[in-house]
């Protein structure tokens, strides 16, 4: 049984302008799923399904899949692939891990392995070409690992070429800004999960009141038993597309949930569409 309050998936739709995008990739269509924790309350079967088939009925080139496929238990990606197995692309399906993949000593390797066997590529500091040489995909390492290193991945790939950047948490964005990021594409926030109408993300708020409450009180407030209530720094940056200096960054709400729920957030499939922009960026 999903336990918690979690609402109806919305489709998010957005175009996206891209430099020096060829021309037979213009109108390009990728889907976002992130952040699945399925396991217990993480994600109802149903809900699921939905998911996959608003991507399916999309019809994508491109599925990206951008990380936390489990909570704390890394056999709970076994199901999980038997689901995804059902998701379509014209050109492939690519994934990375985020900070709740990474938890357990064996977690990357099972997930990894999991993916490995119903094809679907897991990128590490690994860059991709699935659409051909004119648009990179780069999946960066989960940055909680100590392992994500840009600068030994992007010079790999020709400064003409626009890229699509694949990156958990969407606070890497400040690190990314010094190089070419033309799209990158983050979860890890699940948007706030409560928004308060005309104020924004629960979570923002808590890091002062945490203060302000007994340590001994703390384990039972959500938010603010032990560093949850750290989940980003940057919360202006917990949902859809903003531009960070040169670059663009969108952040999915994602589909999972954890206590206390979903409150004015509803999880998202985001289906984004590739325009050519007729200004050029630099390295």
């Amino acid at each position: 049984m999903h336990g918690f309050l979690t609402g109806s998936l919305k489709i998010e739709r957005l175009n996206v302008a891209i430099a020096d995008l060829p021309t037979h990739l213009r109108g390009t269509k990728l889907v976002q799923l992130s952040d699945f924790h399925y396991e217990k309350d993480g994600l109802s079967d149903k809900l699921l399904a939905e998911a996959i088939a608003a991507s399916n009925h999309a019809d994508p080139d491109l599925v990206l899949l951008t990380g936390d496929y489990v909570t704390h238990n890394p056999d709970c990606i076994y199901p999980l692939a038997l689901q995804l197995k059902h998701l379509q692309s014209r050109r492939g399906i690519y994934g990375i891990l985020g900070n709740h993949d990474i938890k357990l000593p064996h977690s990357k390797s099972t997930i990894i392995t999991a993916f490995e066997k119903i094809g679907i590529p897991i990128l590490w500091n690994e860059v991709a070409y699935p659409l051909g040489a004119g648009l990179a995909v780069v999946g960066m390492a989960e940055v909680q690992s100590g392992q994500f290193n840009a600068r030994a991945v992007f010079p790999s790939i020709n400064e003409s070429i626009p890229r699509i950047v694949l990156s958990h948490s969407p606070d890497t964005a400040a690190y990314l800004q010094t190089l070419r990021v033309d799209l990158q594409l983050s979860g890890h926030t699940h948007g706030g999960q409560i928004i308060l109408p005309k104020i924004g993300p629960l979570p923002a708020y808590f890091k002062c009141f945490r203060e302000q409450v007994p340590k001994g009180l703390r384990q039972w407030i959500p938010y603010l038993s032990k560093n949850t209530y750290k989940i980003v720094e940057r919360w202006e940056w917990s949902q859809g597309l903003h531009q960070v200096g040169n670059n663009q960054l969108y952040v999915s709400r994602g589909l999972g949930t954890y206590f206390p729920g979903r409150l004015f957030c509803p999880p998202e499939v985001t289906i984004i569409t590739l325009h050519k922009s007729e200004d050029k960026k630099t390295e």
